[in-house]
């Protein structure tokens, strides 16, 4: 075929067109006609004209082809390059109007024109005679992307109810530092659930939409350990369960079963989000880094920390503040956060003599639990406030029964 190309050129040479025109045959026409000449020769058709027809429908078509696909990525590229510049618009204008809105009618019509502009911005961004791809993401930024109202559940109770709830609920570390509108909140959103023996509540591994609050009877968390079911926990009044599933929004870390028949009051996922959650989790994580510092529970697990840390109850004392008196009963451990304390012990009629400092980090009280006998010693507030985590003899024995031996070791009290 290369000999077809010198031959067209001396036939061109011989026509009478002009410098333009020959260089058009020999540059563009003449490769086309080589070729579709090769594929007739190479077929031999008995309808050339037919074959030449359809032949240049299929290079049409393959033309078209590669040009639709360039087009398309081409496309592509423009409109992720659009979409990213919106976001960033659009994070631009949030965070203008969280900082800047004003009061009143001025800010509803300041919102009202940044949503138009963001609106026509968006639109005519996305929304242009480009094909059929010109409908990018327009339904997603509607419902979507809506931001709802929280609404708490209100389920009616009888006085003796709330009662029973607001006690049971005082005893919980998640909700004890609620406001008293917060606790109202909650008192109407908790739905009461009666378990029978046996009762398992859920699973290991199911999604979480609940957390529950024991006002009475017992329940064992398993756990599937070396492929067999073994109790974890034992959770018991004023306890709360199934809440790591919505604080860490992961699935059950365990099955619970009641061991008898069991009262617990259950609060829905929204309503622990909105009210409960954040709180929850910075007080947690503030109390978890505390009990790491202390050398004594360095050694717990994270889970014993976790689990530790929703039994404690914070107290504030003032200065000369009494914390516990030589020869009361001894019903609950205490660990020192803030401030500085001391340890006074009485001989017969002698005045009281410093036996013990106190300082962050320090712990007392172990010892008349774990004798089960009176405080013998008192313990006062030196420094002008002190904060203290306590936690009852029940959940002492529970979660710190382990260490006994270590506990009782250098405390007074």
């Amino acid at each position: 075929m290369k000999g077809s190309c010198a031959a067209m050129s001396t036939v061109v040479d011989d026509l009478p067109f002009s410098e333009e025109k020959s260089k058009y045959i020999l540059d563009v026409l003449d490769p086309v006609l080589e070729e579709v000449f090769s594929d007739v020769m190479e077929h031999m058709p008995e309808e050339p004209a037919e074959f030449i027809i359809k032949w240049c429908q299929k290079r049409m078509g393959l033309v078209q082809s590669k040009g639709l696909r360039q087009s398309v990525l081409s496309e592509n590229q423009h409109l992720n390059h659009e979409l990213k510049k919106l976001k960033d618009e659009l994070d631009t204008t949030t965070r203008g109007i969280e900082t800047d809105k004003q009061d009143g009618a001025d800010e509803g019509e300041e919102e009202d024109d940044v949503d138009d502009e963001v609106d026509d911005a968006f639109f005519e961004q996305q929304v242009r005679p480009t094909g059929p791809r010109q409908s990018v993401s327009a339904e997603a930024y509607g419902d979507w992307n809506m931001k709802k109202e929280f609404v708490p559940p209100c389920i009616a109770k009888t006085d003796d109810q709330k009662e029973r709830l607001r006690q049971t609920l005082s005893k919980s570390f998640m909700f004890s530092s609620l406001a008293p509108k917060e606790m109202d909140v909650i008192l109407l959103a908790m739905k009461e659930c009666l378990f029978e023996p046996k009762w398992r509540v859920f699973n290991e591994g199911d999604e979480g939409h609940y957390l529950f609050v024991i006002e009475k009877g017992t329940l064992d968390c398993l756990k599937t350990i070396d492929g067999s079911l073994q109790v974890v926990k034992t959770v018991s009044p004023g306890d709360v369960f199934g809440e790591l599933a919505l604080l860490y929004n992961c699935p059950r870390a365990a099955s619970v079963v009641s061991q008898d028949r069991s009262i617990c009051w259950q609060l829905d996922r929204e309503s622990f989000n909105h009210i409960v959650k954040d709180s929850a989790m910075k007080r947690r994580q503030k109390y978890k880094d505390f009990l790491t510092s202390i050398t004594l529970l360095s050694s717990m697990q994270d889970y014993e920390l976790s689990q530790l840390t929703d039994c404690l109850t914070s107290e504030t004392f003032k200065q000369g503040d009494y914390v516990v008196k030589q020869n009361d009963p001894g019903n609950r451990f205490y660990i020192i956060e803030e401030g500085n304390l001391a340890a006074f012990k009485a001989a017969g009629s002698e005045n009281e003599a410093k036996v013990m400092d106190y300082k962050p980090g320090d712990y007392f009280g172990e010892l008349a639990l774990l004798r089960n006998q009176p405080r013998a010693a008192s313990v006062i507030v030196e420094s002008e406030t002190a904060q203290l985590l306590s936690m009852s003899r029940a959940t002492f024995s529970k979660m710190l029964g382990p260490l006994s031996d270590l506990l009782g070791k250098a405390s007074y009290v």
